[in-house]
């Protein structure tokens, strides 16, 4: 079977994560906290899907003096629908299963 692009268990959860704050930014502290993945698992993901177009990533101003500036991520209308379609695939997988 072949694997569709973005369909690993992390990118899913990653996804969901974004489209659950959508359209609110998100950041990757907030990501990491939500979808319990580390920083080395996390930003190659972020950075997939933002070179895929399925993510907007923009820098912010930190709002704590001597802090650096930060990305906040958000899903473009691609994105969502992937999330949307990599979530109900998920999800129709899952039921699938449990007809069975």
């Amino acid at each position: 079977m072949v694997r569709l692009p973005n369909s690993s268990p992390h990118t899913r959860a990653v996804l969901a994560a974004l489209a659950a704050t959508h359209p609110r930014p998100s950041y990757g502290y907030d990501l990491s906290k939500a979808t319990e993945l580390k920083s080395g698992t996390l930003y190659p993901i972020l950075q997939r899907l933002h070179e895929q177009g399925y993510l907007d990533a923009q820098w912010e101003d930190s709002p704590h003096a001597g802090k650096p500036a930060r990305h906040i991520y958000t899903l473009t209308p691609e994105g969502l629908a992937l999330a949307r379609e990599r979530t109900q695939d998920k999800k129709t997988r899952a039921l699938k299963w449990a007809l069975l």
